[in-house]
């Protein structure tokens, strides 16, 4: 008989900007989680951490301070005790969200009963591509595969879809505004947790306008103009050049910060005397071609709809990871998703992107936000490097 799966509770950091100035940046990553489960067992009083069957998390840099399996090293050191499993995965920046959807998975083909998905990322202690992946810097790899840059692979998408550098900086500015509408509501006073003094997300800039960002150069010429332009349009016909659009105000800020959902089947929620916040419904990865790329999030949102018949039209809440601002106005055009369904409290351009924790951010955004506006259907989704992507439907009812 299939299990239901229900997120139950649901706790994350503030977003620290990824730098030594960083409100984030004195505390280890495993400060970040372990903090964070302490923090669950203080919001679940009846939570015994000794019943938690693994603690699985989303990490995309797994080197140094976020080496050797840092899901059961934090579990140890939070006194969670010796028994609780723990597995750190890497799918780069959709590690958080499949985290979730692996949990959701075994949960619902009887493997668990109760376990804690999420992800971490300190940019600010761990550099992104910190790892030296061949991926990342062996020549000979990058061409054969013809992973490029993910800001080349934007401008790319925005040029195929033809969008204007002002689309791209009407988006972020909505982005902006949206995200520092809903804090000043207090609209993640209950799920953010202050650890080492941060209580917000910094990164987030209430007084950004529409001058201010078309002030900014394109981000990504140089490195396009430096070999990157020539591998991506190397197997394709058209377009015979990219322009270069993004900025570093329509590109998602690179942040530290974790989160944790508390994931749990019928009998795990009764013994927790929890009401269910959300049922985990259907989740799918995809993988589309790696120059291109940041396409996969929104096909596997979709197929996750797909496997649940659920359209578009009927869903109430979209969170997806602003992987650049081209890639949500491909969504919004393709789904018809205005911008009050569409990350309605702003995104990761506004809010920072802690690689390994932004999927799960995304699907606990995702209940927080059907909550608020007593909705039934959300869908969360994030796209990767390397032209990967995971998506979850989410039902309330």
């Amino acid at each position: 008989m299939r299990g239901e799966v229900y997120v139950l509770d649901y706790v994350r950091t503030a977003r620290g900007r990824a730098s030594a100035r960083g409100g984030l940046h004195h505390l280890t990553p495993l400060d970040l989680v372990t903090g964070l489960l302490s923090a669950l067992t203080d919001r679940v009083p009846a939570l015994d951490p000794g019943t938690v069957e693994d603690v699985v998390l989303g990490c995309a840099s797994q080197v140094g301070e976020q080496g050797g399996n840092l899901a059961r090293t934090a579990a140890l050191l939070a006194g969670w005790g010796d028994g609780v499993p723990g597995l750190t995965i890497n799918r780069f920046c959709a590690s958080g969200i499949d985290a979730v959807a692996q949990v959701a998975a075994r949960i619902r083909g009887g493997e668990l009963g109760l376990a804690v998905a999420g992800g971490v990322e300190s940019g600010s202690r761990v550099p992104v591509f910190a790892d030296r992946a061949p991926l990342w810097t062996d020549v000979e790899v990058v061409r054969r595969t013809g992973s490029v840059h993910m800001g080349v692979a934007a401008d790319l998408n925005a040029t195929i879809d033809g969008y204007t550098r002002e689309d791209l900086d009407g988006y972020a500015l909505e982005s902006q505004h949206k995200a520092a509408a809903a804090w000043r509501a207090g609209a993640f006073d209950d799920v953010v947790v202050p650890l080492g003094g941060l209580d917000h997300d910094e990164l987030v800039r209430p007084d950004t306008s529409r001058d201010a960002l078309a002030a900014l150069p394109p981000a990504f010429a140089g490195i396009g103009a430096d070999g990157q332009d020539e591998l991506a349009l190397s197997s394709r016909a058209w377009p015979e050049r990219i322009e270069h659009l993004h900025t570093v105000g329509t590109s998602p800020a690179l942040a530290d910060g974790a989160a944790l959902l508390l994931i749990g089947d019928d009998r795990a929620a009764r013994v927790l005397g929890l009401a269910p916040r959300a049922r985990i419904v259907a989740s799918s990865v995809v993988a589309h071609d790696p120059v291109t790329m940041l396409t996969a999030g929104q096909a596997a949102m979709e197929r996750a709809m797909l496997r649940a018949d659920v359209l578009p039209a009927e869903v109430d809440v979209f969170e997806f990871a602003e992987a650049f601002a081209a890639l949500c106005l491909r969504l919004r055009r393709d789904l018809d998703v205005g911008p009050e369904r569409l990350n309605p409290s702003g995104g990761t351009i506004a809010m920072g992107h802690a690689l390994g924790a932004t999927g799960a951010i995304m699907v606990g955004g995702c209940v927080a936000e059907l909550e608020r506006r007593a909705g039934r259907f959300g869908v969360a989704g994030v796209s990767g490097a390397a032209g990967l992507g995971v998506g979850m439907l989410l039902d309330r009812n």
